[in-house]
């Protein structure tokens, strides 16, 4: 049996600018890990088993080369495009496509059924893609897994910045700059899938940060889960109605996040912790000329709490619920803002920063800087 995993992930800063082509974001993996594990058939029919939606198994079988599913409403969308995608992909290797059990477990949502917002859909549709390129034996680089995983996940969502797949692929801190996703929409219908994981990718860039020693994160939970899609597109509207705003917030990002990168580069921890402050400004003011709850009572109260003992904070990917997060000083007493946590009913997540090694034999870097 062949088994893959791949990190769930936060958003540190950048959030919302991310979806324009272009514009950075910082994101981190973490220790919660999607699992895909797959082996080979004895029957004629294969199956998708997965804990994400309790256990249900979703039976298909091979028509010619054509993958068919029994149970057209099903919720493994991502898991079955990421089939699709990274098979399309074997056969230009010509491999022959063989029928497999596909097993996935979850780390990323708790025994009880609680949504972190982590990344799970980003982080199962890479499990699956890395599975099924070691089933098939196909000579990959993180650069072309993360671009068979971004495919496979935009065919499915049709929106979104695709950083929290950059952060499953490659780990670790990284700095992302979105790519053009109109431009691969239109390159998709023309170009083989082969030729189009290896053409460059507009406006695209993954950068490897190294974080200063002294940062500790640390990671509260709301008790609130967000929906992302719906605050995104209310963005959307403040984007339509009030351009000058927008595009004004959009550069303010920019170049924020850019100082922040330059905090990563000099080891500079309060250079970081004064442009999360700031990026949280951002939001704020961007929540206030939208309409849209991004920083709710139970974030703010988060953020003070860690601001209150000398840490750096702010809501973690889209707001309205889900985690914030906070940058402080590993040697300060930051056990004091865990107790005032639970005092207030956040969760502290204790989770840790995941690092990925190259995949062997790994020579392309043209999309990440070491």
């Amino acid at each position: 049996m062949i088994t893959e995993k791949a990190p769930g992930k936060l958003y540190i800063a950048g959030e919302y600018a991310v979806v324009e082509n272009g514009y950075p974001a910082i994101l981190v993996a973490l220790d919660q890990f999607v699992t895909c594990s797959i082996e080979e058939s004895a029957a004629e029919v294969g199956k998708i088993i997965s804990r994400q939606y309790h256990n249900n198994a979703l039976q298909w079988y091979r028509l010619g080369e054509q993958m068919v599913v029994d149970n057209r409403d099903n919720p493994f969308s991502y898991i079955l495009s990421a089939i699709k995608v990274t098979e399309e992909y074997a056969r230009s290797f010509a491999r022959e496509l063989r029928i497999f059990d596909l097993h996935i477990d979850s780390q990323l949502d708790s025994d009880s059924g609680k949504k972190y917002g982590l990344g799970s859909s980003a982080a199962v549709t890479v499990a699956t893609v890395k599975a099924l390129c070691h089933f098939y034996n196909l000579p990959v680089t993180k650069d072309e897994i993360f671009k068979l995983a971004a495919i496979a996940h935009f065919e499915v969502q049709g929106n979104g910045s695709l950083g929290d797949v950059a952060a499953s692929v490659y780990g670790g801190w990284i700095a992302y700059h979105s790519f053009d996703r109109q431009w691969l929409a239109q390159q998709r219908k023309y170009l083989d899938l082969r030729t189009l994981v290896d053409l460059p990718w507009p406006d695209l860039k993954i950068e490897s940060l190294k974080a200063p020693s002294n940062l500790q994160l640390l990671i509260g939970w709301t008790g609130k889960p967000a929906s992302t899609s719906q605050l995104v597109d209310k963005i959307s509207l403040f984007k339509a109605r009030q351009q000058k705003e927008y595009r004004q917030f959009l550069e303010d990002s920019k170049h924020c996040i850019q100082r922040m990168v330059e905090g990563f580069h000099n080891a500079d921890l309060e250079s970081i912790k004064n442009e999360i402050r700031y990026n949280r400004e951002l939001l704020k003011q961007l929540g206030t000329n939208s309409g849209v709850h991004i920083e709710t009572p139970v974030l703010n109260k988060l953020c003070q709490i860690a601001e209150d003992f000398g840490g750096a904070a702010k809501t973690s990917g889209a707001g309205g619920g889900d985690c914030g997060i906070v940058a402080i000083d590993r040697d300060s007493n930051f056990k004091q803002v865990l107790k005032k946590w639970t005092a207030n009913k956040i969760e502290q997540l204790p989770l840790s920063v995941h690092f990925i090694e190259n995949v062997k034999g790994e020579i392309k870097h043209h999309l990440i800087k070491k």
